[in-house]
């Protein structure tokens, strides 16, 4: 299947089971804007809502992947922290929120600096593969904020409450090879290879059986929540549906004819 569909400030194409989402806004450094939110949010749903879609990679164009909030907006007072604004968001259906309910994986090609929200957004994803160019910026403290979308939830379970400490509280930028040594990227490639590599990574995914993938996806998400008893209670309910799926039968069926399995996810 192959589709594009390009919007103002988002970009969404699937092809080979694989749907990427692009921030598109270069000439302002991809910085998150209203309608630019509400657009994420709805690419996100929707790929996560399209049996066709295995994996979802995000990434940006131009030299940044997400260099915050749309400050050009916030110094108007028509940002996202104005008072109409605020009163009217629904924290279920942002980014932050919707991400991390996804099912289907999630790779984020860090093409150039992600700060601040565009950080935020970034760990938020399963897979993080950075362009060599890439930086990652724990700003918030710079701006008078802290991190709104996730930051803080997410890094003192990644990396620890000391070094989570660290980066929040000086609001340090690190370089790819940095967030590579600390733990917050699975691998550095160079900036020309990197769609190439997120392709190859979401390929290896979208091979394997769907409802396996996204049922340890959940089962991953709940396990950090839970005491071991009850997760292992829940992995066996999530097990019972899948023994009675074609794609196990598939499985098993590819193993002992030694050939690569073709799932349906049904």
């Amino acid at each position: 299947m192959n589709a594009v569909t390009p919007t103002k400030e988002v970009l969404y194409s699937v092809e080979d089971h694989i749907a990427t989402i692009t921030l598109n806004a270069p000439e302002r450094m991809n910085t998150i804007s209203g309608p630019m939110l509400d657009e994420l949010t709805r690419m996100l749903v929707k790929a996560n809502e399209d049996r066709d879609v295995r994996c979802v990679i995000l990434t940006g164009t131009g030299r940044a992947f997400c260099a915050g909030l749309d400050l050009s907006q916030e110094r108007k007072g028509e940002g996202l922290s104005s008072a109409s604004s605020m009163s009217n968001l629904d924290l279920r259906n942002t980014p932050p929120t919707v991400l991390h309910a996804m099912d289907k994986p999630t790779i984020c090609a860090v093409n150039g600096g992600a700060a601040g929200y565009g950080m935020d957004t970034a760990l938020g994803c399963d897979i993080r593969i950075l362009a060599e160019s890439a930086k990652f910026a724990a700003a918030f403290v710079k701006r008078g904020v802290l991190p709104e979308s996730g930051g803080t939830w997410f890094l003192p379970r990644m990396i620890g409450w000391a070094k989570a400490a660290e980066l929040i509280f000086t609001g340090r930028t690190l370089s790819a090879r940095e967030c590579l040594d600390w733990g917050l990227a699975n691998e550095v490639v160079a900036d020309g290879d990197l769609m190439a590599r997120a392709r190859a990574v979401a390929r290896e995914i979208a091979d394997n059986a769907p409802l396996a993938v996204q049922g340890a996806k959940r089962m991953m998400r709940m396990g950090m929540q839970e005491d071991f008893p009850t997760h292992v209670h829940h992995v066996f309910l999530q097990l019972l549906p899948l023994f009675r799926s074609e794609d196990m039968k598939e499985g098993v069926r590819a193993f002992l004819e030694k050939r690569p399995a073709k799932f349906v996810g049904k």
